[in-house]
Protein backbone atom coordinates (compact mmCIF):
# COMPACT_ATOMS: atom_id res chain seq x y z
CA UNK A 1 0.00 0.00 0.00
CA UNK A 2 1.19 3.48 -0.79
CA UNK A 3 1.93 5.61 2.28
CA UNK A 4 -0.57 8.40 2.93
CA UNK A 5 0.63 11.99 3.00
CA UNK A 6 -0.05 12.10 6.74
CA UNK A 7 2.01 8.95 7.38
CA UNK A 8 4.87 10.31 5.25
CA UNK A 9 4.81 13.59 7.19
CA UNK A 10 4.77 11.78 10.55
CA UNK A 11 7.64 9.52 9.43
CA UNK A 12 9.74 12.46 8.25
CA UNK A 13 9.23 14.44 11.45
CA UNK A 14 9.98 11.48 13.73
CA UNK A 15 13.26 10.71 11.94
CA UNK A 16 14.15 14.42 11.98
CA UNK A 17 13.48 14.55 15.74
CA UNK A 18 15.72 11.52 16.38
CA UNK A 19 18.53 12.83 14.17
CA UNK A 20 18.50 16.52 15.10
CA UNK A 21 18.06 16.48 18.90
CA UNK A 22 20.06 15.12 21.83
CA UNK A 23 17.05 13.22 23.13
CA UNK A 24 17.01 11.66 26.57
CA UNK A 25 14.15 10.29 28.72
CA UNK A 26 13.71 10.49 32.49
CA UNK A 27 11.07 8.55 34.44
CA UNK A 28 9.03 8.89 37.61
CA UNK A 29 5.81 7.44 38.97
CA UNK A 30 2.67 9.05 40.34
CA UNK A 31 0.28 7.80 42.99
CA UNK A 32 -3.10 8.51 41.39
CA UNK A 33 -5.12 7.89 44.59
CA UNK A 34 -6.00 11.53 45.30
CA UNK A 35 -6.97 12.36 41.73
CA UNK A 36 -9.16 9.27 41.46
CA UNK A 37 -10.83 10.14 44.77
CA UNK A 38 -11.40 13.73 43.60
CA UNK A 39 -12.91 12.58 40.30
CA UNK A 40 -15.19 10.09 42.05
CA UNK A 41 -16.35 12.66 44.60
CA UNK A 42 -17.04 15.52 42.21
CA UNK A 43 -17.70 13.90 38.81
CA UNK A 44 -21.49 14.31 38.94
CA UNK A 45 -21.34 17.87 40.27
CA UNK A 46 -18.67 18.81 37.74
CA UNK A 47 -20.59 17.41 34.78
CA UNK A 48 -23.83 19.04 35.93
CA UNK A 49 -22.13 22.42 36.29
CA UNK A 50 -19.98 22.32 33.14
CA UNK A 51 -21.61 19.85 30.76
CA UNK A 52 -18.40 17.81 30.40
CA UNK A 53 -16.81 14.92 32.30
CA UNK A 54 -13.88 15.50 34.65
CA UNK A 55 -11.12 13.43 33.07
CA UNK A 56 -7.43 12.92 33.78
CA UNK A 57 -6.17 15.18 30.99
CA UNK A 58 -7.21 18.43 32.68
CA UNK A 59 -5.24 17.48 35.82
CA UNK A 60 -2.13 16.65 33.78
CA UNK A 61 -2.42 19.73 31.55
CA UNK A 62 -2.87 22.03 34.54
CA UNK A 63 0.06 20.44 36.39
CA UNK A 64 2.29 20.78 33.31
CA UNK A 65 1.36 24.45 32.83
CA UNK A 66 2.31 25.26 36.42
CA UNK A 67 5.58 23.30 36.18
CA UNK A 68 6.42 24.90 32.80
CA UNK A 69 6.05 28.32 34.42
CA UNK A 70 8.67 27.32 36.97
CA UNK A 71 11.08 25.43 34.66
CA UNK A 72 11.22 27.77 31.67
CA UNK A 73 13.74 25.75 29.63
CA UNK A 74 11.26 22.87 29.29
CA UNK A 75 8.88 25.27 27.51
CA UNK A 76 11.55 26.69 25.21
CA UNK A 77 13.23 25.64 21.96
CA UNK A 78 16.39 26.27 19.97
CA UNK A 79 16.25 28.55 16.92
CA UNK A 80 19.65 28.55 15.21
CA UNK A 81 22.02 29.82 17.89
CA UNK A 82 19.28 31.38 20.02
CA UNK A 83 17.02 30.03 22.74
CA UNK A 84 13.35 31.02 22.37
CA UNK A 85 11.45 31.17 25.67
CA UNK A 86 7.67 31.36 25.87
CA UNK A 87 5.57 33.28 28.39
CA UNK A 88 2.59 31.09 27.58
CA UNK A 89 1.78 27.36 27.36
CA UNK A 90 0.38 26.11 24.07
CA UNK A 91 -0.07 22.44 24.95
CA UNK A 92 -0.10 19.91 22.12
CA UNK A 93 -2.20 16.81 22.81
CA UNK A 94 -1.25 13.69 20.83
CA UNK A 95 -4.43 12.03 19.54
CA UNK A 96 -4.76 8.84 17.50
CA UNK A 97 -7.06 9.57 14.57
CA UNK A 98 -8.38 7.18 11.91
CA UNK A 99 -5.55 8.15 9.52
CA UNK A 100 -2.77 8.26 12.11
CA UNK A 101 -1.30 10.37 14.89
CA UNK A 102 -2.28 14.06 15.01
CA UNK A 103 -1.28 16.67 17.57
CA UNK A 104 -3.85 19.48 18.02
CA UNK A 105 -2.95 22.41 20.27
CA UNK A 106 -4.70 23.92 23.31
CA UNK A 107 -3.80 27.62 23.06
CA UNK A 108 -2.88 29.51 26.25
CA UNK A 109 -3.68 26.47 28.38
CA UNK A 110 -2.17 28.20 31.42
CA UNK A 111 -5.11 30.64 31.46
CA UNK A 112 -7.83 27.95 31.30
CA UNK A 113 -9.67 26.36 34.20
CA UNK A 114 -10.28 22.64 34.58
CA UNK A 115 -13.69 22.75 32.86
CA UNK A 116 -12.40 24.76 29.90
CA UNK A 117 -9.46 22.37 29.52
CA UNK A 118 -11.79 19.36 29.47
CA UNK A 119 -14.04 21.04 26.90
CA UNK A 120 -11.07 21.85 24.67
CA UNK A 121 -9.66 18.32 24.92
CA UNK A 122 -13.07 16.88 24.05
CA UNK A 123 -13.50 19.28 21.11
CA UNK A 124 -10.07 18.56 19.63
CA UNK A 125 -10.34 14.78 20.15
CA UNK A 126 -13.74 14.73 18.44
CA UNK A 127 -12.40 16.72 15.48
CA UNK A 128 -9.42 14.37 15.25
CA UNK A 129 -11.66 11.29 15.10
CA UNK A 130 -13.80 12.95 12.42
CA UNK A 131 -10.81 14.25 10.40
CA UNK A 132 -12.01 17.83 10.86
CA UNK A 133 -8.88 19.40 12.36
CA UNK A 134 -7.62 22.45 10.49
CA UNK A 135 -3.87 23.05 9.90
CA UNK A 136 -4.04 26.04 12.27
CA UNK A 137 -5.35 23.81 15.07
CA UNK A 138 -2.27 21.60 14.74
CA UNK A 139 0.32 24.34 14.21
CA UNK A 140 2.64 25.62 16.92
CA UNK A 141 2.61 24.23 20.42
CA UNK A 142 5.31 24.67 23.05
CA UNK A 143 5.03 21.32 24.90
CA UNK A 144 3.32 17.99 24.18
CA UNK A 145 1.41 15.46 26.30
CA UNK A 146 0.79 11.96 24.97
CA UNK A 147 -1.23 9.22 26.66
CA UNK A 148 -0.17 5.71 25.70
CA UNK A 149 -2.08 4.40 28.69
CA UNK A 150 -5.35 4.43 26.76
CA UNK A 151 -3.90 1.54 24.70
CA UNK A 152 -2.50 -0.28 27.74
CA UNK A 153 1.10 0.92 27.57
CA UNK A 154 2.85 0.61 30.94
CA UNK A 155 6.01 2.52 29.98
CA UNK A 156 7.47 4.15 26.87
CA UNK A 157 10.02 6.71 25.67
CA UNK A 158 7.99 9.23 23.62
CA UNK A 159 9.69 11.11 20.77
CA UNK A 160 9.90 14.91 20.95
CA UNK A 161 7.46 16.86 18.78
CA UNK A 162 9.98 19.20 17.12
CA UNK A 163 10.75 22.08 17.32
CA UNK A 164 9.56 21.65 20.91
CA UNK A 165 12.10 20.53 23.49
CA UNK A 166 10.10 18.10 25.63
CA UNK A 167 7.15 15.70 25.70
CA UNK A 168 5.39 14.08 28.65
CA UNK A 169 4.22 10.48 28.31
CA UNK A 170 1.28 9.27 30.42
CA UNK A 171 0.73 5.54 30.86
CA UNK A 172 -1.63 2.88 32.17
CA UNK A 173 -2.82 3.17 35.78
CA UNK A 174 -1.99 -0.10 37.51
CA UNK A 175 -2.50 -1.24 41.11
CA UNK A 176 0.88 -1.98 42.68
CA UNK A 177 2.13 -2.66 46.23
CA UNK A 178 3.85 0.47 47.58
CA UNK A 179 5.67 1.16 50.85
CA UNK A 180 3.63 3.89 52.61
CA UNK A 181 4.91 5.00 56.04
CA UNK A 182 6.59 1.65 56.57
CA UNK A 183 3.55 -0.39 55.52
CA UNK A 184 2.68 -2.09 52.24
CA UNK A 185 -0.43 -0.66 50.58
CA UNK A 186 -1.99 -1.25 47.17
CA UNK A 187 -2.02 2.03 45.25
CA UNK A 188 -3.07 2.99 41.69
CA UNK A 189 0.25 3.98 40.14
CA UNK A 190 1.18 5.52 36.80
CA UNK A 191 4.64 5.76 35.26
CA UNK A 192 5.48 9.13 33.74
CA UNK A 193 8.14 9.64 31.08
CA UNK A 194 9.64 12.98 30.06
CA UNK A 195 11.66 12.92 26.85
CA UNK A 196 13.67 16.10 26.39
CA UNK A 197 16.33 17.74 24.24
CA UNK A 198 19.51 17.68 26.31
CA UNK A 199 20.96 20.55 24.25
CA UNK A 200 18.66 23.00 26.05
CA UNK A 201 17.35 21.08 29.09
CA UNK A 202 19.78 19.66 31.65
CA UNK A 203 19.12 16.92 34.18
CA UNK A 204 18.30 19.44 36.91
CA UNK A 205 15.54 21.01 34.83
CA UNK A 206 14.10 17.75 33.47
CA UNK A 207 14.02 15.94 36.81
CA UNK A 208 12.87 19.07 38.66
CA UNK A 209 10.03 19.54 36.19
CA UNK A 210 8.90 15.91 36.44
CA UNK A 211 9.09 15.88 40.25
CA UNK A 212 7.00 19.06 40.34
CA UNK A 213 4.36 17.50 38.05
CA UNK A 214 4.31 14.44 40.33
CA UNK A 215 3.87 16.65 43.42
CA UNK A 216 0.97 18.57 41.86
CA UNK A 217 -0.80 15.40 40.72
CA UNK A 218 -0.43 13.69 44.09
CA UNK A 219 -1.77 16.81 45.83
CA UNK A 220 -4.42 18.05 43.36
CA UNK A 221 -5.51 20.85 45.70
CA UNK A 222 -2.22 22.55 44.75
CA UNK A 223 -3.54 22.90 41.21
CA UNK A 224 -5.91 25.55 42.52
CA UNK A 225 -3.02 27.76 43.59
CA UNK A 226 0.05 26.61 41.68
CA UNK A 227 2.31 26.95 44.71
Amino acid sequence: LKMSNLRKTVARRLVEAKNSTAMLTTFNEVDMTRIMQTRKQYKDTFKEANGVKLGFMSFFTKACCIALGEWLAVNAYIDGESLIYHEYCDISIAVSGPKGLVVPVIRNAESLGMADLEKKVMELATKARENKLSPDEMAGGTFTITNGGVFGSLMSTPIINIPQSAILGMHKIQDRPMAIDGKVEIRPMMYLALSYDHRIIDGRESVGFLVRVKELLEHPELLLFGK
